[in-house]
């Protein structure tokens, strides 16, 4: 017990011995990091010191260098802004004596205009001096001559102007007549000859062709069929054709309208097809439209070719015989221009032979003049145009290329040939029953041609006769003496041909009469 009493106190007495000695220890240390940190901070502090009083050196040596360099600067500024300074004045110096030079300059000349305004002012004065003694010596003199003639200024004048148109007229007036009766008695009688004998020899049939077709049905209830539901079936007809259907209360027909007669012709051939066919839905009128395209092209062909054997030309290019086949649907008021187009071969033939000129040739060029017409609703210009470029693409010769851009007067006739064919275009055109229009138009025609020949002073009445190929005037003698006739009936006739469009020529014939009644008692 005592032992374990003992070991027990041991045990104590260590615990406590080391207990005391750690603590012991630990107090040593404490102390001794403790001097280490203050000798550490007074260390410290004296280097901080030290580093604030270099960057106190620094600072003041940058301050001095910086306060330098402002100085340098702004003495370097003051130099520079003095310099410039310098020149301006002297540019404002030198601006200022050429200002002084310009103003003495302007100055003098100043007064040399002064001097020569004081100089005109005088010379004017004396210009109006001596014009006022011109006036009065004029109108001394003109009274003097009013004293001798007995006229007045106004009468003198009118009685001069009087006389001296009266002398031109005369004039203008013999030499026309004088002319016009030369060439009549020189060409009348032959052209009448030549003329009369083609027209003899030629009878051709014309064809009038209206402006819509029309296509009969077998019964009220295929309009329906045609119609389509809500539209269809005409709808792709007018698109495929490009003609306009006008379906009315018109019973059992159809009515196709379109400006051009190769349409008209396809769509109608279509139609009758379909009628007769029954099936009418838009894949059929496809297959129908394209089969009517190929019989018209096949028939514009053959068109072509009789028109090139009937008229006997031969060698032309196949492109242009299909261009005649096409002439075959256009018409010219109302005159069939194909048929037109062989009429004027014929006696552009005929009068060529009679004259002892290239008849063939002739032919060629008067079947080939209205060829433009084939084009002229695809390519802009006038068919004389479209016909000349047309002939000179497919190589045609010079002569022929001549005749087509000739035959309407566009430029002046160089050739027989050519003549030939204007003379041949015309007769073709002029005779009775070539050409036709509607009552309407024909209506408005008569009345503009009366209404410009009414127009002229010293016409009373106007008449136009021979369905609007001739038109009578009827003159107040005591305004129009027979000399001047003459002119007004060429200015009536240029007029006409400036202002109006018609088929072949208008005869302008004035009747002048003078009577004298005296009653014996």
């Amino acid at each position: 017990m005592e032992l374990g009493t003992a070991i027990l106190l041991c045990v104590v007495a260590l615990v406590l011995g080391a207990a005391i000695s750690g603590f012991i220890c630990f107090r040593q240390g404490i102390g001794y990091r403790k001097k280490t940190a203050e000798a550490q901070i007074g260390s410290a502090e004296k280097e901080a010191e030290r580093i604030v009083e270099t960057a106190k050196k620094d600072a003041e040596s940058m301050k001095k260098e910086a306060l330098i360099e402002a100085k340098e600067e702004i003495h370097k500024s003051r130099q520079e802004t003095e310099k410039e300074l310098k020149d301006r004045r002297s540019e404002i110096s030198r601006q200022e004596r050429r200002i002084q030079q310009k103003e003495e300059s302007i100055d003098r000349k100043l007064d040399n205009m002064e001097k020569k305004e004081d100089n005109l002012q005088k010379k004017l004065k004396n210009a109006d001096d001596k014009l006022a003694e011109a006036e009065r010596i004029k109108n001394s003199q003109l009274d003097m001559l009013e004293k001798i003639s007995g006229f007045s200024i106004e009468q003198a004048k009118d009685y001069l102007l009087t006389q001296l148109d009266e002398q031109l007229v005369h004039e203008k007036a013999v030499r026309v007549s004088n002319y016009e009766t030369q060439v009549k008695e020189d060409c009348e009688a032959k052209a009448r000859q030549y003329i009369s004998l083609a027209i003899a020899r030629c009878a051709a049939d014309q064809v009038s062709e209206a402006a819509v077709s029309v296509v009969a049905l077998p019964n009220d209830e295929m309009k329906g069929r045609i119609i389509g539901r809500e539209g269809r079936n005409i709808r792709t007809i007018e698109t495929l054709t490009g003609v306009d259907l006008i379906i009315d209360d018109t019973p059992e027909a159809i009515t196709i309208s379109c400006f051009d007669q190769v349409r008209r012709e396809v769509a109608r051939i279509a139609l009758e097809k379909l009628i007769q066919d029954g099936r009418i839905h838009p894949t059929r009128i496809e297959e129908m439209v394209e089969k009517a395209k190929r019989e018209v092209e096949q028939k514009i062909k053959q068109e072509g070719e009789r028109a090139v054997l009937e008229t006997n030309v031969h060698g032309l290019n196949h492109e242009l015989i299909k261009l005649l086949g096409r002439l075959r649907y256009r018409t010219s008021y109302r005159q069939n221009v194909l048929n037109h187009s062989i009429e004027v071969a014929h006696l552009a033939g005929m009068m060529a032979s009679e004259l002892g000129v290239d008849a063939n040739l002739a032919r060629r060029a008067g079947l080939l003049h209205d060829i433009g017409k084939a084009l002229s609703y695809e390519i802009e210009g006038s068919h004389v145009q479209i016909g000349v470029d047309v002939c000179k693409k497919y190589k045609e010769s010079a002569e022929v290329i001549h005749a087509i851009e000739a035959h309407h007067g566009d430029v002046e006739t160089r050739t027989v040939v050519a003549a030939l064919v204007q003379a041949a275009d015309a007769i073709s055109a002029a005779r009775p029953g070539a050409r036709s229009e509607n009552y309407e138009n024909y209506i408005k025609r008569l009345e503009k041609l009366e209404e410009i020949c009414s127009s002229y002073d010293g016409v009373e009445k106007s008449f136009a006769i021979q369905a609007g190929r001739e038109v009578r005037i009827m003159i107040q003698p005591e305004k129009i003496n027979d000399e001047k006739m003459v002119l007004v009936a060429r200015e009536i006739a240029k007029r006409i041909e400036t202002e109006m469009d018609y088929p072949g020529q208008i005869k302008v014939n004035l009747i002048r009469e003078s009577r004298a009644v005296e009653y014996a008692k």
